[in-house]
């Protein structure tokens, strides 16, 4: 299944890529000489994971994770001066490991609930002068917003965004694998000092999904504002609101339906290099916190927060080497714990994991074995403690 799977993925890439140069040759030729307008990338991820014990099921599962980059300097191509586009594609397969664990938060970050093709993110960003910029399209709320680069070695989905905000929404927000129509508004009145605030459609959906791209708004916005100071380490602060009511998790109206309730939260970002000098200094390392709260009326989580540290070249003769050890825990609600309650089912008040993770390379490929161990997954102390390993390959071209 995994030989399948590599090979569908990367017969796909190749073709994707052949096309994408030649229609761009056939559209103006000069862009297919040395520095070209355009440029072209893409990545293959596989993984093996599998929950050894504890969890719901105790077996093997397979996949794999295919991306496709584009960004056009649009002053090259058509002489739109300080603008760029970009686009991503997706292509995820194979099982979901996170049914056997029975985590709320996941175990892997390349899990997807629907399995295809998707054009992932499609954007323009313009600029003004050097210290702002807009962006408007299909945009990754999680590439700017609620991120430290330090956590992300870590594979379970917890360390890309907090809980709190990423079970949010109609159909979850504007993330992995889906996002949604936004703009985005980024100041920085300095190197080391930036503000920046997005509108998205609270309803994610893009092409390759049930319905396409969400063009309608009906569900309203989500409005997220964070701002940070960034130098040897990072501090930020964010908060984000939908400015439609959701469904509350356990109160109801009159008539029995679900009565609204405001989706809203906020969260702090820390990260601190612990070694002198730069990434590429031997065992060069770096620590970081997060911490999210939330209304706790209209999803399962009222908060969590994750910790935990990155060794870049762990061994001075492997350049590409990195460990990292991540810790987190997502805060149940209590309207939650309530309803399991009725169900029969005493949850507890948290989920927590703790994470090792290696890489290194091996020619051009990365291979990245990953063990962790979730605490009562789902809240459930009916379920023994999950200890899920898991390898990772991948390779960028």
């Amino acid at each position: 299944m995994g030989q399948s799977n590599l090979g569908r993925a990367i017969n796909k890439a190749a073709v994707g890529l052949g096309l994408a140069a030649g229609l761009l040759t056939a559209s103006n030729p000069a862009w297919a000489e040395g520095g070209s307008a355009l440029k072209l990338s893409g990545a293959y991820r596989a993984d093996i994971a599998g929950t050894l014990s504890g969890g719901l099921a105790k077996r093997g599962r397979v996949l794999d994770d295919l991306q496709i980059f584009g960004d056009l300097d649009l002053e090259r191509a058509v002489g739109w001066k300080n603008a760029t586009a970009h686009f991503q594609l997706l292509d995820n397969s194979g099982g979901r490991p996170n049914e056997d664990t029975g985590s709320l938060q996941g175990v892997d970050n390349i899990e997807v609930a629907r399995q295809r093709a998707r054009l992932f993110e499609a954007w323009i960003e313009q600029s003004f002068g050097e210290k702002a910029s807009m962006r408007a399209g299909l945009y990754d709320l999680n590439s700017e917003f609620y991120a430290n680069e330090s956590a992300g070695l870590l594979l379970a989905p917890a360390f890309g965004i907090g809980s709190e905000l990423a079970a949010t929404g109609p159909n979850g927000p504007s993330i992995f694998p889906s996002t949604a129509l936004a703009a985005r508004l980024r100041v920085t009145p300095n190197p080391h000092v930036y503000a920046q605030a997005v509108a998205l459609n609270a309803h994610a959906g893009v092409l390759g999904d049930p319905g396409g791209v969400e063009t309608s708004f009906d569900n309203g916005l989500l409005l997220v504002a964070e701002a940070g100071w960034t130098g040897n380490g990072k501090i930020a602060a964010g908060v984000w609101r939908y400015t439609r009511k959701q469904d509350d998790l356990r109160l109801t109206t009159p008539d029995g339906d679900p009565a609204p309730a405001t989706a809203q939260g906020a969260y702090l970002l820390l990260e601190r290099a612990l070694t002198r000098g730069d990434g590429n200094a031997p065992r060069h390392a770096t620590a970081f916190a997060r911490l999210g709260l939330s209304d706790g009326d209209t999803t399962a989580f009222h908060g969590g927060w994750q910790a935990g540290v990155l060794v870049k070249r762990v061994f001075a003769s492997r350049p590409d080497s990195a460990l990292s050890i991540g810790l987190d825990q997502a805060l149940l609600s209590r309207k939650y714990r309530d309803n399991a309650l009725d169900d029969g089912r005493r949850l507890s008040g948290s989920e927590r994991a703790i994470e090792v993770t290696y890489a290194d390379k091996i020619g051009p490929v990365t291979i990245q074995p990953d063990l962790q161990y979730v605490k009562d997954p789902g809240g459930d102390r009916a379920l023994g403690h999950a200890l899920v390993a898991a390898v990772r390959f991948g390779v960028a071209f």
